[in-house]
C-alpha cells in the first residue's frame, strides 16, 4: 500500500471519528432535553391529579345548541 493511500485512509477515520462524535454530542443534547420535558410533564400531571379544581369541568361539557 502507498504512502498516498494510507494518508487517505487516515484522514477519512479522522474526519468519520469527529463526525461521530459530533453526533454523540447532539444526541445527548437531546437526550437530556427530552429527560427536562418528562420530568416537566410528570410534574404537570401530579399537579393536576392533586389539585382537581384546577381543571374546569364545565369547559368539557358541550355546549347547548348540539
Amino acid at each position: 500500500m502507498d504512502e498516498s493511500r494510507l494518508i487517505e485512509l487516515e484522514l477519512r477515520y479522522m474526519q468519520q471519528a469527529e463526525l461521530l462524535q459530533q453526533l454523540s454530542d447532539v444526541l445527548y443534547a437531546q437526550q437530556q432535553a427530552m429527560d427536562a420535558l418528562k420530568a416537566e410533564v410528570d410534574l404537570l400531571k401530579r399537579k393536576l391529579e392533586g389539585e382537581p379544581g384546577l381543571v374546569d369541568a364545565r369547559q368539557q361539557e358541550r355546549p347547548p345548541h348540539y
